[in-house]
Parts: C-alpha cells; sequence; structure tokens
C-alpha cells in the first residue's frame, strides 16, 4: 500500500488558506472548481505531509482527527508561536506511551495533532 491522503471539509476558501497556508505553512499545490462560483477542492502539502481540502458536501465530515509525524516539533512549535495567530495557540504535551504532540483545531472542526512519533 502506498501514502494516504486525507480529505478534510472546509466551509470557507479565506480562512482555510489563512489557517493551513500563512498559518502552518503548507503549499498550494493545485486547485479545481468544475466552475466559476462551484465549491473548491485542493491540495495543500508541506514537506511529506499531503491533504486535500474540499468544500463539496459528500466527499467528507467535519470533525476529522488525523496525526501528522513531525521531524523536530519544538521547531514547528516555535515557528508557529512566532506568527502570534490570533486563532490558536498550540502548547506541547508529553504522552505516556512516548510521544510529544501539539494539536490544533482547524477553523472548521478537524483536529490535526503534530507529534514526534506515530505508533505502528
Amino acid at each position: 500500500m502506498g501514502p494516504v491522503t486525507p480529505i478534510l471539509r472546509i466551509f470557507d476558501e479565506a480562512k482555510a488558506r489563512e489557517f493551513y497556508v500563512d498559518f502552518l505553512g503548507f503549499q498550494v499545490d493545485w486547485e479545481h472548481r468544475f466552475e466559476p462560483g462551484l465549491p473548491l477542492y485542493l491540495q495543500v502539502s508541506r514537506d511529506g505531509c499531503v491533504l486535500h481540502l474540499s468544500e463539496h458536501h459528500g466527499d467528507c465530515c467535519p470533525g476529522a482527527g488525523m496525526r501528522i509525524q513531525v521531524g523536530d516539533i519544538d521547531a514547528y512549535h516555535a515557528e508557529l508561536t512566532a506568527k502570534q495567530y490570533g486563532y490558536a495557540r498550540p502548547g506541547i504535551g508529553d504522552r505516556p506511551w512516548g510521544s510529544r504532540d501539539m494539536s490544533i483545531a482547524d477553523p472548521f472542526g478537524n483536529r490535526l495533532t503534530f507529534t514526534n512519533a506515530i505508533s505502528t
């Protein structure tokens, strides 16, 4: 099997770009609309993490949760903290199973947990 690409429900293009691109530091790889005024579907990525964001109501449900491995969680935390984003000030928590996690809710109710270790 290959990599997994999660689809996350979004409701507002400007808020999605502000959160995923401006705050989290992802880049927009491509975007698609069937025609102007219809829902947006786009791919964002950062390093090896690829996410699809969709305004289409049938693609997925809001409120998803995922864990994303990062190489240096302290550096990423410092990067995000320095941006002083008005809607999230994530902290890092040590977990009993040995990982260090930083959870952030996007503006649409999805939870992204950045971690220094993924359980196998």
